[in-house]
């Protein structure tokens, strides 16, 4: 088992939102790392995907997407993780009633997550990976992004298959942990998209600023933490251990 499957096998809340609290620091430092025309988008875009989407989604009689908003979706996920510039000219390529209409159909159809990302397939460039970040936006109760650091970081998931069956066995596992976090945490408020965050933000800390992650201490146990259980604050370097 790798360093990063580790995290995904813990049952500490206290771990978790002490990863989750350090999710921010890290986007800085993969935007500092970051080198070329990436450099210092990826922070801003990050807030917008994570804030100031989710705020216009919710704002709308019906939830959908404008043609502007999806090549910007597809810009931060790009900036994110791995760069590929066909992926941004191809998404551009739909029209924009196609993008509201395909969009606007998607999250009608939720709870049903797997025919939700059928019908944004659909789209130009936009596979399972780039329809859970569109559905994450508006339902991250429902949804996970695909990220890839993410994935890897689930026992039995490597290697990555961009395809719907493999999206929806990662979905089945992070919604798992996510009920299992809740049955022990007070708060009770972690969704699919708050797993994918912790998970995303452990393996990219790790490789990129290994520092920010030093006081959170990993390892296996067939008992559960005494602090299991528990709610704890957003503690930064503190030592918890599952």
């Amino acid at each position: 088992m790798t360093g990063h499957e580790i995290l995904f096998n813990c049952k500490n809340p206290t771990v978790w939102r002490s990863i989750f609290a350090l999710y921010g620091d890290v986007v800085e430092a993969k935007a500092m790392a970051s080198k070329g025309k990436k450099t210092g988008k990826l922070t801003a875009l990050d807030k917008w995907y994570q804030e100031e989407l989710p705020e216009a989604l919710c704002s709308r009689k019906e939830k959908f997407l404008t043609h502007a908003e999806l090549v910007q979706l597809m810009e931060w996920k790009l900036t994110r993780g791995k760069f590929r510039p066909t992926l941004q000219q191809m998404v551009m390529s739909n029209s924009r009633e196609s993008v509201e209409a395909c969009t606007r159909k998607a999250f009608k159809l939720l709870p049903d997550v797997s025919a939700a990302i059928a019908e944004l397939s659909k789209l130009k460039a936009v596979g399972p990976a780039t329809a859970s970040a569109v559905l994450v936006a508006g339902a991250p109760q429902e949804a996970a992004f695909m990220a890839d650091e993410a994935v890897e970081s689930i026992p039995g998931l490597v290697p990555i298959k961009y395809t719907l069956k493999h999206y929806t066995l990662y979905l089945h596992k992070v919604r798992d942990r996510a009920t299992q976090l809740n049955n022990h945490d007070s708060l009770k408020d972690w969704t699919p998209h708050r797993i994918e965050q912790c998970l995303w933000t452990w393996a990219v800390g790790q490789q990129i600023k290994p520092l920010l992650l030093k006081g959170i201490v990993l390892h296996q146990s067939k008992r559960l933490s005494k602090e299991e259980g528990t709610t704890a604050r957003p503690v930064k370097r503190q030592k918890t251990q599952c």
